[in-house]
């Protein structure tokens, strides 16, 4: 934290009266944990995390670990805030909840909108209000198709995402997601939904990108979009969908010229354009929006996470007033909602989360200061005999393991190189996310120069020690 940052709460933590195989068995015996082998877990036993402060949480074993993946992308402003405890403390004393249906708001929920009105590209004056990323990317399949209906365009219902895209796990989100493991669950995807592929120019090194150059790839990658429209016909395809930095898929930065030309595919041929900015925005890019640094403008955008900083659900969807106007004027009842669209708590912690994003000037230091300090010390890991790729935008970050970086060569899938990595990571007290053979950072946007340099000597220790495991099996190229 800085030295003017606000103080940070730092009392005993709750539940400590069990130890950490305590904690074990009664997780194995009653908790279902998201995205998890829970046989494995069981067998291995559960991390237990008891405390956070700044950009460091502690286990049930004592052992301080630097967070860098802020928690699951979204502790943007690090554990502790006085100011977002304190504003759920004050709203729960005064209305800890009523709902936004019957015609009926609550303070925070219509101050919290008018915030985001202000805070969002011009194109946006409305918002609708949910509990998570998932919720609002289902919520923006009921919005695209309602507007088309609306608009005397019925017809017009697929929405276009790409491959290995997250956009949350409900079945209508995972849907729209591309993640092949996860559509494999459940016959995803639903019907009216279609992929093209990602502009991820590493993965694509020995097809479509070889022999072009980045932003050549950039361009060809957008014209994928077109390609699918035409498959399909325009007057049939209503939105496109995606992430202006695909996060869970691999911090994949797309070329400078992608997003400018996938805006000029949709205006085009009258597509909606949908930003998910459930993890680039609010700061994380360095602007904002995502949106706002890769040159695109949005009819929809998708949030959660760092709206709050995490600290209570919330989610939503800013309504360009191209779709609002006609949604509110020609449209009738609107039949979609939840229990806590618009939850007076959350967004209490939403609007203090905003003050102190601006008070401390944090997306301004990430533009500036922080994320291009970042990027500088990233490029270093260059040098390792193992490093093929590097790859940042603001603060979120990408490490591309390779088996012969000369020949960019891949390591067998089994062998789980990025899983071995990981595991050297948080044995060195570091939280850094596995994708593949991926290895990526979001760490909390108060993070200093200092801890920035903190991390990454983690992170060299944490490659040093993978690669020689990776010796010593055989898994490298002789």
């Amino acid at each position: 934290m800085s030295a003017d940052s606000p103080p940070l709460r730092t009392e005993q933590p709750p539940f400590t009266g069990r130890t950490t195989k305590e904690w074990q068995a009664a997780d194995a015996a009653h908790f279902l944990h998201p995205f998890t082998d829970h046989q494995a877990l069981a067998t291995k036993g559960v991390r237990v995390i008891t405390r956070g402060e700044g950009v460091y949480v502690w286990d049930s074993d004592g052992q301080r670990i630097l967070d860098a993946m802020s928690g699951l992308w979204c502790v943007n402003v690090g554990y502790g805030q006085e100011a977002l405890i304190e504003a759920a403390t004050q709203q729960m004393r005064t209305l800890p909840y009523y709902n936004a249906f019957f015609q009926t708001t609550t303070p925070a929920a219509t101050a919290l909108a008018e915030r985001l009105a202000a805070r969002t590209p011009a194109q946006f004056r409305h918002v609708f209000f949910c509990g998570s990323g998932s919720e609002a990317n289902d919520t923006v399949i009921r919005l695209v198709r309602r507007y088309w209906d609306v608009m005397g365009q019925a017809q017009r219902k697929v929405i276009v995402s790409r491959l290995n895209a997250y956009h949350g796990s409900t079945m209508a989100a995972a849907s729209l997601g591309g993640m092949a493991a996860m559509h494999a669950q459940g016959d995803l995807p639903i019907p009216g939904i279609v992929h093209i592929d990602q502009p991820h120019y590493w993965a694509h090194r020995e097809g479509a990108a070889k022999d072009l150059g980045r932003e050549e790839f950039g361009l060809l990658a957008a014209h994928w979009l077109e390609e699918k429209i035409l498959a399909i016909g325009a007057d049939k395809v209503a939105a496109f969908i995606g992430e202006p930095v695909q996060g869970a898929g691999g911090v994949i930065v797309p070329p400078s010229t992608y997003w400018p030309e996938i805006q000029r595919i949709c205006d085009r041929h009258g597509i909606l354009l949908v930003s998910d900015e459930v993890v680039c925005g609010f700061g994380r890019t360095g602007r904002w929006w995502g949106c706002e640094a890769f040159g695109s403008k949005p009819d929809l955008i998708t949030f959660a996470k760092g709206v709050t900083s995490g600290y209570v659900p919330l989610g939503g969807v800013m309504v360009g007033e191209r779709m609002a106007r006609v949604l509110i004027e020609q449209g009738g009842e609107f039949e979609h909602g939840y229990t806590y669209s618009g939850h007076p708590v959350a967004c209490a912690v939403g609007l203090a989360n905003l003050d102190v994003i601006e008070r401390q000037d944090l997306v301004t230091r990430v533009r500036e200061d922080t994320g291009p300090y970042l990027a500088q010390q990233l490029a270093q890991l260059m040098e390792h005999p193992m490093v093929g790729e590097v790859q940042s935008c603001g603060l979120m970050a990408a490490v591309q393991l390779c088996r012969n970086v000369p020949l960019r060569e891949a390591f067998a899938p089994e062998i789980a190189i990025g899983m071995v990595c990981r595991k050297h990571c948080f044995d060195n007290g570091l939280v850094m996310r596995a994708v593949g053979d991926r290895m990526i950072v979001a760490p909390p946007l108060v993070i200093t120069r200092a801890q920035i340099d903190e991390m990454f000597g983690l992170v060299r220790q944490a490659l040093d020690r993978t690669h020689a495991e990776a010796h010593a099996a055989g898994w490298l190229a002789r």
